[in-house]
């Protein structure tokens, strides 16, 4: 929640007068429970997005997440009808299973470093071609997963592709 990555993308969405909500996953930070390899964290999203339905009813909502909290908020935003559009950052591919947002026809922007250290931009790249469309993947040329002195870059992208929606 407290990472630079997560900062700024909630900033550029306030900007542009969509409500950010960050949260830490379980187990993360001063949160109660522990880690749950993704399947426990699912159900933190989803009561995330009960929060913000109950806070802001009627608002379709964009489910922004940044490495692990990519891998678990795409999953969950693929099949819950509250969400309008996913945006992933850093995307750990190698996590996903094949099937994983086959079905998913919202829209979705995938926003990579070419150096990312932890999560290969090789990988991204095949797993992104295997996701229906709608579909956007911008590399950040040269950028390593935390997006080091790049991050005004990132949130044009995301401005940019909230602006079409």
């Amino acid at each position: 929640m407290d990472n630079k990555v997560v900062f700024k993308v909630a900033q550029i969405l306030q900007a542009l007068q969509i409500p950010a909500l960050r949260f830490n996953f379980r187990g993360v930070g001063r949160s109660s429970g522990s880690y749950d390899e993704g399947r426990g964290e699912m159900d933190d999203v989803r009561y995330a997005l009960d929060f913000l339905s109950h806070r802001y009813p009627g608002l379709p909502v964009i489910l922004a997440g940044f490495s692990f909290g990519a891998y678990v908020g795409l999953r969950v935003g693929a099949v819950d009808g509250r969400v309008r559009a996913l945006i992933g950052l850093g995307v750990p591919a190698r996590s996903f299973d094949g099937d994983t947002l086959q079905g998913c026809t919202k829209p979705k922007l995938i926003i990579h470093g070419t150096r990312d250290e932890v999560a290969p931009y090789a990988l991204t790249v095949r797993w992104f071609e295997q996701l229906p469309a709608p579909k956007t993947m911008i590399a950040v040329e040269g950028a390593d997963h935390f997006f080091q002195g790049r991050l005004d870059e990132v949130q044009t992208i995301i401005a940019s592709f909230v602006q079409t929606l």
